[in-house]
C-alpha cells in the first residue's frame, strides 16, 4: 500500500466526517476504491486511463453537473490533466486544484508549466520542500499552498501484541535478534544495503514491500554472508504497522518523499527513524532530535548512524519521544484535513464573491 493512498483515505474520510460532500473518482479495481467502500465518501468509478482520456473527461463532467461539485482535488498524474481538460473543454464552473505528494518527476517544460499554471487554480504542496521543488521546476508561487501530510492517532490504537508475537514466531525472531529495516517501496534501498556491509553485528533485516528482484544481485548476495535479508513484497496496511513494532530502527532511503506516511508511521509507535537528508524528509526530521539524517549516497554515514541507534540507549530514548510528538501532534491528520478544509472554503467563497460582483 503506497503512503498516497493512505493520504488520500485519511482526507477524503476526514472531509465528509466534517459533513462536507466528497466524491471520489476512482478505478473500481483500485485499492483505493475497496477502501473507501462503506465510508461516508461517495465512489464514482472512472477510467483514468491516460492523460488524453476522454471518456475520463466526460465522466468528470457528468459527475460535476450531477452533483453540483464546487472544487476538484487531483491527486495523480492523470487527473490533473484530464481534470483541466474536462473544465475548459465543458467550460464547467468548477475550481481546479492539485495536489503534488512527492519531488515532481517532470522536468517541467514552457508548455507544462503553463498548462498547470492556467489550469489549476491552486496547488497543494504536502511538504515547503515540494514547494521548492515545484517553484524551481516553473510553478507560480502564488499558486502554490503546503499542507503537510498527517497520520491519523486511532489508526494506531489497532495494534495487537499478539500479531507482532506471531509475526516474532513465523520469523522466527528470539530475544537476541536485533530487527531494523525499511517499510517502503523500493528507492534508494540499495543504499541500504551497502551500508549494512560495514555493520559486525548480525542483523535480521526486513525489507518490506520490496520484491528480491529489484534490488541489486551482487550487493544482495554480499550482504546477505553477514545479515539475514528478508523481503516481504506485499502486505497490508495493517501488517505493515505491526512489522515496524519489530523493527528497532525503521530507514528510508529515499530521495522523492513529499512527506512520508512510513516515517510518520515508525514514529508514532515509538521506531526510531533514520531517512535520507532530501525533499520532505528534511520539513518532518530534526537531525539528532527525532530522527537521524544522512546524505544520498554517504554509504558510510548511513551505515555510522545504524550503529549510533543500536548502541546509544540513550539517543534512542530521545528520538523516540520526540518522534512520537512529531507524528501525533505537530503531523497529526487533523491538522491536515483542517488545513484542505480552510483552504477550499476560502477559494470557494473567493469564487463566489467575483461571481457576485
Amino acid at each position: 500500500m503506497a503512503g498516497s493512498t493512505n493520504s488520500i483515505v485519511y482526507l477524503a474520510t476526514g472531509l465528509a466526517a466534517k459533513g462536507h460532500n466528497i466524491y471520489m473518482g476512482c478505478r473500481v479495481e483500485s485499492e483505493l476504491y475497496q477502501r473507501l467502500q462503506g465510508s461516508q465518501v461517495h465512489l464514482v468509478a472512472m477510467t483514468f486511463k491516460g492523460k488524453t482520456d476522454t471518456d475520463n473527461m466526460k465522466q468528470i463532467r457528468d459527475t460535476v453537473i450531477l452533483y453540483n461539485i464546487q472544487l476538484i482535488n487531483c491527486q495523480s498524474s492523470i487527473d490533473r490533466y484530464t481534470a483541466i481538460f474536462a473544465k475548459w473543454l465543458f467550460r464547467l464552473d468548477v475550481l481546479v486544484v492539485h495536489t503534488r505528494r512527492q519531488l515532481p518527476k517532470s522536468t517541467g517544460g514552457f508548455l507544462q508549466n503553463a498548462f498547470y499554471n492556467k489550469g489549476a487554480d491552486k496547488v497543494v504542496a504536502v511538504s515547503a520542500q515540494v514547494k521548492k521543488a515545484l517553484i524551481k521546476l516553473g510553478i507560480k508561487e502564488n499558486k502554490v499552498a503546503v499542507i503537510y501530510n498527517g497520520t491519523p492517532t486511532a489508526k494506531y490504537a489497532t495494534i495487537d501484541e499478539r500479531k507482532v508475537d506471531q509475526l516474532k514466531n513465523q520469523y522466527a525472531i528470539n530475544g537476541n535478534d536485533v530487527v531494523i529495516g525499511s517499510v517502503s517501496r523500493f528507492k534508494e534501498h540499495n543504499e541500504m544495503l551497502q551500508a549494512l556491509a560495514y555493520i559486525d553485528q548480525r542483523l535480521k533485516v526486513f525489507l518490506i514491500g520490496i520484491s528480491k528482484n529489484v534490488v541489486d544481485k551482487e550487493i544482495l548476495q554480499s550482504v546477505s554472508q553477514k545479515h539475514d535479508i528478508i523481503f516481504i513484497e506485499k502486505v497490508s496496511n495493517d501488517e505493515a504497522l505491526h512489522f515496524l513494532k519489530l523493527l528497532k530502527i525503521n530507514i528510508l532511503p529515499s530521495l522523492m518523499e513529499g512527506l512520508s506516511q512510513s516515517l510518520l508511521e515508525a514514529m508514532a509507535l515509538g521506531t526510531p527513524v533514520i531517512a535520507t537528508a532530501a525533499l520532505g524528509n528534511l520539513d518532518l526530521i530534526a537531525d539528532e532530535e527525532n530522527g537521524l539524517l544522512f546524505k544520498s549516497k554517504d554509504i558510510k554515514g548511513l551505515s555510522e548512524a545504524i550503529k549510533r541507534l543500536l548502541t546509544d540507549k540513550a539517543l534512542r530514548e530521545k528520538l523516540i519521544a520526540n518522534g512520537k510528538e512529531t507524528a501525533l501532534v505537530k503531523f497529526n491528520i487533523n491538522n491536515t484535513i483542517a488545513g484542505y478544509e480552510q483552504l477550499f472554503k476560502r477559494m470557494i467563497a473567493t469564487r463566489q464573491e467575483l461571481k457576485q460582483n
